[in-house]
């Protein structure tokens, strides 16, 4: 496939996923349009072969391709598993959010994850998430809301007013970061944030609420995807950590010849630590599997000749701070998806699935790198330690590399996730033992 045409798709992909939420929804809605059965968890499961997808909690989703009931055949030929995360560093709104001062109308933020909180100053923010609420009939319901248009922002404290802003600028999360949503007039009808709530789900969604019961809000940069460069070298996002992964194994798996055993699950909740129903420390993958495999015995020894491929963006090596970088171990942005590997299981890559995954790059022409971090430097983690911790699968850690990896924007190469669509591809329709 053309690279232009995969990175459109994903330029969209990004575009319509501000929240861990909407990234389901569009993945959810793309699975069934390739005749995914959508299966609900509080249902009977009657699996024949054939492919199913599964969400919970609206913000993590499985889907996987049944090649085979038989036991011994899945016993012999395992699972080809892809793991990504659904959920990004943002501002969450908090509950009680309104702070009023000076006629002003701002609203109180909770910080998700690792955010790089600079980055937030200064632009066009919308907001999105889940809201829960009663109807006139005090029915309880949820639904998605996406504000889409810029509402709101988190103005810088003018340069004359701190002298020391571009030598010592340090962020008060609590005080530095509500973003200002309006100028409250007199004669608006607006006052409070579930006022706001209220209108948007009458204007979007047709929806008459007796009382907002409570919400899952995000902050989202409104700008556009984008592919940037002189030469069109670069993908500029929010999110690409990790939506870039989810849609990435999403295409893999819709496009694998069907002739194996293969699986995609995408957690929630990975950048706070996946201890969640929903996260990759919860049961929902180990849950999936015994359904799919009800018989233990089939089900240990299909894990056994199992793998899992955890795919989460790596640090590419950045011009202006190579020296954050071991000089051996450096990624290069359009040069292959990244092996990643950490001596204390920060990442679960061993020398067997680090040699199995070179080894189908090789026969599959596709280049791939290694990222190690400083000995003298701390080192993040992904869905893969943990995965493998809770269902005992084989697990390697890959990824593209990436600039400004937890920014409000984030940059990869236009050809990495194409190369890494292939791996996948290539891993999903291999018919040798792992």
């Amino acid at each position: 496939m053309d690279s232009k045409v995969f990175n459109q798709g994903l330029l969209d992909f990004l575009a319509a996923s501000p929240t861990p939420f909407h990234a389901v929804e569009s993945m959810l809605k793309i699975f069934t349009e390739h005749d995914f059965k959508h299966l609900k968890e509080q249902d009977a499961w009657n699996l024949e072969p054939g492919k199913y997808v599964v969400t919970r909690n609206d913000s993590s989703i499985i889907a996987f391709v049944l090649a085979s009931d038989k036991n011994d055949v899945i016993a012999r030929s395992g699972i080809r598993m892809v793991g990504a995360h659904t959920d990004s560093p943002a501002l969450r709104v908090k509950p009680n959010p309104d702070i009023e001062k000076k006629g002003y109308l701002n609203l109180g933020v909770e910080v998700y994850g690792g955010v790089l909180l600079n980055p937030w100053f200064d632009r066009d923010l919308s907001l999105a998430g889940r809201v829960t609420y009663t109807d006139d009939t005090q029915t309880i319901c949820s639904t998605l809301i996406n504000f889409e248009t810029p509402i709101a922002s988190i103005p810088s404290l003018a340069i004359h007013l701190d002298r020391e802003a571009n030598s010592s600028k340090t962020v008060n999360p609590q005080t530095d970061l509500p973003p200002l949503l309006m100028k409250q007039s007199k004669t608006s009808t607006l006052k409070t944030f579930n006022q706001v709530l209220q209108r948007q789900l009458k204007q979007s969604k047709d929806i008459s609420s007796d009382k907002i019961l409570g919400y899952e809000l995000s902050f989202y940069d409104t700008q556009k995807p984008a592919i940037v460069g002189l030469e069109q070298e670069f993908i500029n996002s929010a999110r690409l950590d990790n939506l870039l992964s989810c849609y990435v194994g999403m295409k893999a798996l819709v496009e694998s010849d069907g002739s194996q055993f293969c699986l995609l699950v995408c957690n929630d909740h990975e950048e706070v630590g996946s201890a969640s129903a929903e996260g990759a420390e919860g049961p929902f993958l180990k849950s999936v599997l015994e359904r799919t495999i009800p018989d233990a015995e089939t089900r240990f020894r299909a894990i056994a000749a199992s793998m899992l491929i955890s795919t989460d963006n790596a640090h590419g090596i950045h011009p202006n701070f190579s020296d954050k970088h071991d000089a051996n171990h450096g990624p290069i942005l359009n040069e292959g998806p990244v092996i990643k590997i950490n001596t204390n299981q920060r990442y679960a890559t061993n020398s067997e699935t680090a040699g199995f995954y070179r080894h189908l790059c090789e026969k599959n022409n596709i280049p791939c790198q290694t990222f190690v971090v400083r000995t003298d430097m701390g080192c993040g983690s992904t869905i893969g330690p943990i995965t493998a911790k809770e269902i005992g699968v084989k697990t390697i850690d890959v990824g593209v590399p990436t600039f400004a990896m937890h920014s409000i924007r984030e940059m990869a190469g236009t050809e990495d996730a194409l190369h890494l669509n292939l791996s996948l591809k290539a891993f999903y329709n291999y018919t040798g033992t792992i």
